[in-house]
């Protein structure tokens, strides 16, 4: 990639506008993330925070207005824009991972392929990241074998793999049993407190309050509050801020 300016925020949006035929899903998004800052994007369903975190890796790609991954704009297409992806990571609600490749072989294949990276570098790297998520001893089974949490913690390792400077995560504990969901959130906890600068897509309100440095609330396709957990959970400023945490807090 083009290299980036030191002063430019990790993720810069500025007046994103994105439409699904007559539905307007994103509405004049501007938003700064700085490197190293977790902003964690809660709201109801239907809201536009997938199709937020969607459009900064140009899964989908936006009707107006600009994104910049560390003061670089977000290629179109081909070469660049894998080049773009290879430095955001992005962890799925489902976990995507290769069913007939072993956990070990799913997280070489990006660093590999995309990275270059020679392939028993990239295993030694990939042994390292599991064992960092906790399932070390599972890299040689495949995602079948593993449970929903394993697997998630096994793709959380593979969008590490490639190095990535912005970790996206759309609400990665969606599909996991309840007992199931601190492992991931532990994993990614560790993450904020090194440093790693994560946009994240969620449900889960403690990770909220333990790990994210601002709390964006999205409303029909607009960024309705920009605030401090403290100050979010506290004193919600919007009345549909207020009704959604009521709903929310007390299940």
């Amino acid at each position: 990639m083009t290299e980036a300016s030191t002063e430019a925020p990790m993720i810069r949006a500025s007046a994103v506008d994105k439409h699904f035929g007559s539905l307007h899903v994103l509405k004049d998004i501007t938003l700064d993330v700085p490197r190293g800052q977790v902003v964690v994007v809660l709201g109801p369903s239907g809201s536009g925070k997938s199709t937020l975190c969607r459009v900064v890796n140009r899964l989908e790609p936006v009707d107006s207005g600009d994104i910049a991954i560390d003061g670089v704009p977000l290629p179109a297409e081909g070469r660049e824009l894998a080049e773009l992806r290879a430095d955001v990571g992005m962890v799925f609600q489902q976990f995507n991972l290769f069913a007939h490749k072993t956990i070990v072989d799913n997280v070489v294949l990006g660093p590999v392929k995309v990275r270059r990276i020679d392939k028993e570098t990239a295993r030694q790297d990939a042994m390292r990241l599991l064992e960092r998520v906790g399932i070390a001893d599972q890299a040689g089974k495949y995602p079948a074998q593993l449970s929903g949490g394993q697997q998630q913690r096994a793709a959380i390792a593979r969008a590490l793999a490639m190095r990535p400077k912005v970790m996206l995560f759309d609400e990665p504990t969606s599909a996991l049993d309840p007992e199931m969901i601190n492992e991931v959130l532990d994993v990614m906890a560790d993450l904020a407190a090194e440093g790693m600068t994560m946009l994240v897509i969620s449900h889960e309100m403690g990770f909220a309050r333990r790990a994210a440095h601002r709390v964006l609330f999205m409303d029909d396709g607009e960024i309705a509050e920009d605030s401090t957990p403290e100050d979010f959970f506290r004193a919600p400023r919007s009345e549909r801020a207020t009704d959604f945490l009521s709903k929310i807090l007390t299940h």
